[in-house]
């Protein structure tokens, strides 16, 4: 199943491990390693990172949307599936 994250993009909710904000000092430390290891999908159109998505594959996925708007979208759309 797949969820929409902003702008277009989507992602599939069997692989993410867990959707944080970015505010935190080790979440931002785990950005920074992420992009110098190239491990990074910036879908934030441009706009302020507001949801840092994990995935299992160990990269991670920048949103402009709240954590709370994407995790509400995952269980609206496992209980309609």
């Amino acid at each position: 199943m797949f969820i929409h994250i902003g702008f277009g993009n989507i992602v599939n909710t069997d692989k993410v491990i867990s959707i944080v904000s970015p505010d935190a000092a080790p979440v931002k430390r785990m950005v920074q390693r992420a992009r110098e290891e190239m491990r990074v999908v910036d879908a934030s159109a441009g706009r302020k990172t507001k949801a840092v998505i994990v995935m299992e594959n160990n990269m991670l996925v920048l949103s402009a949307l709240l954590p709370e708007t994407i995790s509400s979208r995952m269980v609206t759309d496992t209980d309609q599936g």
